[in-house]
C-alpha cells in the first residue's frame, strides 16, 4: 500500500545524509504534508515522529557506518557527545506525549526556521586536505599511517601530547584539528537534544554547527555528527515507543506503530545512508544547504499557520 514511501524517503536520505543533519527534518514535515495527500489520511504528532525517527535511526547508522570506514569520524568525540545530549533527547521525546498538537507545529516551525538559518549560515564547503599522503609521509596501506589498532576501515589516527589530533581518511588525506571546546558544543547539543526527542531533529543541524565553530574539519564533522545523531535517535525512538506511559501520555507500545510504512521507509534510508559518503566527496555541498535552507523555510512557514489555526 505504501511502496511509493520506499522514493520519497530514499531521496530524503541522500540529501540529509550527504549535509549530515537529521533525516526527521525532512521526513516529519513530508509525513505532515504529503502522506496525508496521497495516503488519504493523517498520522498522529507522536506517531509521525515516531515513524521518522525509527527511519532516521537506520539511516543514520547505515551512514555512519560508511564515513567510518572512509576514517573521517572522531569516536571518542561523538561518545562524549552522546553522553551530555543523551537527557535532553529523553526529556524532549516524554515531553512530545503531553504537549497539543498546535504546540508541537509551532515548536517544529521554531526549529525548522532555526535550522534554515544556521544551514544557511554554515560553511560546508569541503576544505582541501591538510596534505596528501606523499605530502604527510603516510600511506593508506599503513606503511607510515598513525596507528589506530580500534579503528574501523584502512585510515588512521593519533593525538599528540598537546592534544591535536592528526587523522587520515581512506584516500590518504590528513586533517589536524583539537578537540577543545567541549562547553561550546555541550550547550548547542544540549538544546538540540531536546528538540531531537520532541520532534525528532534538531541535535545534527546545532551539532554540525558547533563543531565547524571550534575548528574541526568539514568532513570530519560531518562524519561524527552522523554517529551523535544516529545514536540520540536510536534513543529517542526508543523513548517514543516504550515511555508514554511514564509521563502520563499517550500510550504507545510496538503494536501502535504502522509498521505497513516503517517496512517500506527503512530500507530506503538504509540505502541511501550508504549513497551518502559517496555524493558527499564529490558533490558541492554548498549548493545542497542552500536549497535545504530554502526547504526548511518554507516548511516552517506553512507550521505556523498550522499552529495558528489550531490555537483559533
Amino acid at each position: 500500500e505504501y511502496w511509493w514511501l520506499f522514493f520519497a524517503f530514499l531521496t530524503g536520505a541522500t540529501i540529509v545524509n550527504t549535509v549530515g543533519i537529521s533525516g526527521s527534518a525532512l521526513f516529519v514535515p513530508f509525513l505532515i504534508f504529503v502522506f496525508p495527500l496521497i495516503a488519504g489520511e493523517t498520522l498522529t504528532p507522536e506517531t509521525l515522529v515516531k515513524v521518522g525517527l525509527i527511519s532516521e535511526s537506520f539511516g543514520l547508522s547505515s551512514s555512519a557506518l560508511a564515513f567510518i570506514q572512509y576514517g573521517l569520524v572522531d569516536r571518542r568525540l561523538a561518545l562524549v557527545l552522546v553522553a551530555g545530549g543523551a537527557p535532553f533527547v529523553v526529556a524532549g521525546a516524554l515531553l512530545s506525549f503531553v504537549i497539543p498538537a498546535p504546540v508541537f507545529h509551532l515548536l517544529l516551525g521554531l526549529a525548522l526556521m532555526t535550522a534554515s538559518y544556521l544551514l544557511f549560515k554554515a560553511d560546508l564547503g569541503h576544505e582541501a586536505p591538510e596534505g596528501s599522503n606523499e605530502e604527510a609521509g603516510v600511506s593508506t596501506d599503513g606503511g607510515s599511517m598513525p596507528n589506530d589498532a580500534d579503528k574501523l576501515g584502512p585510515a588512521g589516527v593519533e593525538t599528540a601530547e598537546d592534544g591535536t589530533v592528526t587523522r587520515v581518511d581512506r584516500d590518504g588525506n590528513d586533517y589536524s584539528y583539537s578537540r577543545g571546546g567541549y562547553l561550546e558544543r555541550f550547550a548547542n547539543y544540549s538544546v538540540g537534544g531536546v528538540f531531537q526527542g520532541l520532534a525528532g531533529f534538531g541535535i545534527g543541524e546545532l551539532g554540525i554547527i558547533s563543531m565547524l565553530r571550534t575548528e574541526v574539519p568539514v568532513r570530519v564533522a560531518i562524519g561524527t555528527n552522523h554517529i551523535v545523531v544516529a545514536l540520540t535517535a536510536v534513543l529517542a525512538s526508543l523513548v517514543h515507543v516504550f515511555g508514554g506511559g511514564l509521563v502520563g501520555g499517550h500510550t504507545m507500545d510496538l503494536a501502535s506503530t504502522p509498521w505497513n510504512v516503517v517496512v517500506w521507509t527503512v530500507p530506503a534510508t538504509v540505502t541511501g545512508g550508504q549513497i551518502a559518503p559517496y555524493i558527499s566527496s564529490t558533490l558541492d555541498t554548498e549548493i545542497l544547504k542552500h536549497g535545504v535552507g530554502v526547504l526548511f523555510a518554507l516548511i516552517a512557514t506553512a507550521l505556523f499557520v498550522m499552529s495558528g489555526s489550531g490555537f483559533l
